[in-house]
């Protein structure tokens, strides 16, 4: 491949990284710009940072941060197996967990974690919500059965339900129409009068429509109550049958509460009851306060390395520093993008860890490659023959001491728990883009030395 066309394509890669590295307004505050409270002081002037506050800067690829780095609510739920065969415990606690992994996917929380786990007879499942403050709001979200029912008003009540509209409702009987004959729900907005704000907009499948139709057809003028776990939540009165399958449930709600149900009913009702034994929000205070020291000693390492680089191997080591810094664009351009392929990378501070850690790694091959040029040069070799034979047989040694290291990380990634994956995964990706770093990078940016031209 032509060594021109591999430098164009370092430099578009780069420039790309930078634009999808460009700060987000939460990882860049744009207020203590304004204020001046954030500035640099150069032989005893301060630079003015005005010019970084527009509105433009706003990164469309926020970094994405775990619950111990941005805060949020951490729940663990014990499950009810009493009434399970305990031949059926496991397959049970596996459908709760869907279902509430389910709950909260549709609620839209990024970076959720929801994890079951078992302990003799215990069987828990974990839930992490990043972002989230509201713990009780949270519990409410994945805690809730979400039982749907229609029910019918018996054709001749008791007295005492007959002088009671409250009675009336609790003396109907189910109709055997459930949340399980139950194919979508959403949130729609009433016309106007008396059905205006939030309502639940249920659509039945074709089973569903079929008894539907029937409950209402036999129910023509009379009330039809519509529970949810046990409570009435609403009994319009049917005026006619109604085909087609689709119903509306009114209520007083908010829009959120009907956001909420609507997300309850889509996700199911849960398989087992659950009881939330443990519900505490996190703070991000711990987690900035976090993420302050692992960038300060993240910094501090490069800067030492760099220099370190620069004084022993000179230009080489200049054009080795320069190879770092476009590494470290590249990975954290991964971790933001997923190159559009998987999903971002959630940053912990294991994560964190391991973005560090390959850094040292990525180092080390240089180190390796600049060695064996030494020794190439010292045999009488050219420059140029000098180079492209150092690059060629450190490669070896730089490719097995990789795979070694991925290797580990996928055992670790496979076997770990999720904070040991998290390591495991951005380790992985540190090393694989060391690897281009090292080999094409470098090789390229020291290609364009004089010395090494001929």
């Amino acid at each position: 491949m032509n060594r021109r066309f591999v430098l164009w394509i370092i430099i578009v890669l780069t420039m790309l990284s930078l634009w999808v590295n460009l700060p987000s307004t939460k990882e860049f505050n744009l207020s203590l710009l304004k204020s001046g409270k954030l500035g640099l002081k150069i032989l005893g002037y301060k630079l003015n940072l005005d010019f970084l506050a527009p509105a433009n800067i706003s990164g469309k690829f926020p970094l994405h941060l775990g619950l111990d780095l941005q805060g949020g609510s951490e729940l663990t739920l014990q499950t009810d197996m009493s009434k399970i065969n305990p031949s059926d415990r496991d397959t049970a606690l596996e459908s709760a967990r869907q279902v509430i992994e389910r709950r909260v996917n549709l609620y839209g929380v990024s970076e959720s974690l929801v994890q079951s786990s078992k302990l003799g007879d215990r069987r828990r499942i974990l839930v992490e919500l990043p972002g989230v403050r509201d713990a009780s709001a949270a519990a409410n979200l994945v805690g809730k059965t979400a039982q749907l029912e229609f029910r019918e008003i018996p054709a001749s009540p008791s007295a005492e339900a007959s002088a009671s509209a409250l009675s009336q409702l609790m003396e109907a009987k189910p109709t055997g129409l459930t949340g399980a004959d139950l194919k979508k729900a959403s949130v729609t907005f009433g016309s106007g009068g008396k059905n205006a704000g939030p309502e639940v907009s249920i659509q039945f499948t074709d089973q569903g429509a079929q008894k539907f139709a029937e409950i209402t057809r036999k129910n023509v003028g009379k009330p039809l109550p519509i529970f949810l776990d046990g409570v009435p939540v609403s009994a319009p009165v049917v005026q006619q049958e109604i085909l087609g399958g689709s119903a509306v449930i009114t209520g007083n709600f908010t829009t959120s509460q009907a956001k909420e149900l609507a997300i309850q009913l889509n996700a199911g009702a849960l398989p087992v009851p659950i009881e939330i034994l443990q519900q505490r929000s996190i703070g991000a205070t711990l987690g900035g306060a976090s993420v302050q020291k692992s960038l300060t000693a993240g910094v501090i390492g490069i800067v030492a390395v760099m220099i370190f680089m620069a004084f022993y191997y000179g230009v080489y080591g200049l054009l080795a520093d320069l190879a770092l810094l476009i590494y470290s664009l590249l990975v954290l351009a991964v971790f933001r993008t997923g190159l559009f392929i998987i999903p971002p990378v959630t940053l912990t501070l294991a994560g964190i860890a391991g973005f560090i850690l390959s850094i040292g790694m990525a180092v080390d091959a240089n180190i390796l490659t600049f060695e064996r040029i030494k020794e190439e040069l010292r045999s009488g070799k050219s420059g140029k023959l000098a180079l492209e034979h150092g690059f060629n047989r450190a490669w070896t040694s730089i490719r097995d001491s990789n795979i070694s290291s991925l290797i580990t990380a996928a055992i670790l990634y496979i076997l770990g728990t999720n904070v040991v994956r998290g390591f495991a995964l951005t380790l992985a990706i540190g090393v694989l883009i060391s690897m281009f770093s090292a080999i094409v990078i470098t090789r390229t940016l020291m290609r364009q030395l004089p010395r090494f031209k001929k």
